[in-house]
């Protein structure tokens, strides 16, 4: 399963511009995580964070989730703004 492309779906549908997120895998010094990086703009950084961070919580909830049902690994995705 492509989790960078289902973590790029699920921001994609919370932001307001779309088309300035950035979503990239990184290799890991560990071979059972894969690390992701999220990069939005300025503008939307609040909505993707949400209150308190539980909507960066719970996207990476439902990556991980996903990850445990396809390839058991650990899913670390930073959240960034540009």
């Amino acid at each position: 399963m492509d989790f960078v492309s289902l973590t790029e779906k699920i921001v994609k549908s919370i932001v307001m511009d779309s088309e300035s997120v950035r979503v990239k895998e990184f290799d890991s010094d560990d071979q059972n995580t894969i690390l992701i990086q999220v990069m939005v703009s300025d503008e939307d950084f609040g909505r993707v964070i949400g209150k308190g961070g539980r909507t960066a919580n719970a996207i990476r909830t439902l990556v991980q989730a996903s990850s445990a049902l396809h390839e058991n690994k650990n899913v670390r995705i930073d959240i960034d703004k540009f």
